[in-house]
Parts: C-alpha cells; sequence; structure tokens
C-alpha cells in the first residue's frame, strides 16, 4: 500500500499508510485527533519496497524534469570525453568534391 503524507495544523507533517482509493481522503492526526489534508512534500513511495528501489524511483522522478548536466561540453571535447577528436578521413580538393579513401569505393558520392 501506499505511504501518504498529511499535515496537521497543529502538529506538523505526518506519514500513515492508507488504499490508494483513499489517496485525496484527509486523514486523522495521530497526535491530536484533527482531520489533515494531504500534501504532497516527497517523492510517494509504497511501503515494502527495498531503499535501492526507492531510491532509483526519486532518481527517475528528480532526472524527469531537471536531469543533472555533467559537462557544459558536447561530445568529443579533448579536456573532459576523455580523448582527442578524430582526424577525419575525408579528402578534400580544390574544386570543392570530396572523396573518402576508406570508406567504400565502390559507392558514388553524392
Amino acid at each position: 500500500m501506499p505511504v501518504y503524507e498529511y499535515k496537521c495544523d497543529d502538529c506538523g507533517v505526518f506519514e500513515t499508510i492508507a488504499p490508494m482509493k483513499a489517496f485525496a481522503d484527509p486523514c486523522d492526526c495521530p497526535d491530536c485527533g484533527l482531520t489533515a489534508p494531504r500534501v504532497m512534500l516527497s517523492v510517494p513511495h509504497i511501503a515494502g519496497l527495498s531503499g535501492s528501489i526507492m531510491r532509483a524511483h526519486e532518481t527517475n522522478e528528480r532526472s524527469a524534469d531537471s536531469p543533472k548536466k555533467l559537462s557544459s561540453h558536447g561530445p568529443g571535447c579533448g579536456c573532459c570525453s576523455g580523448g582527442k577528436k578524430k582526424n577525419s578521413t575525408t579528402l578534400h580538393r580544390p574544386d570543392g568534391s570530396k572523396s573518402f579513401p576508406t570508406k567504400r569505393p565502390w559507392m558514388i558520392s553524392h
């Protein structure tokens, strides 16, 4: 069953396990007994899941709208991609034509 968060005006935030059909229903505070509305302060989770699966769900939720960027450089960057950019094997002629000596010689270029 899912674990839902509720916020009591007097006691603060508390969590409780409830069936999915009761996701929008308020819940009574376990300390003072007042009816508290449901709030969403963290990623919802299912009771009984292992910690690693819950962390994976939290990571997926976080990366859906704000992915982490490792670098501001693009792929093939010499400073952080782990290698140099490959040299092109395309042969450029003075008349503007190109040839690809290491590619398929039987194919006609456009």
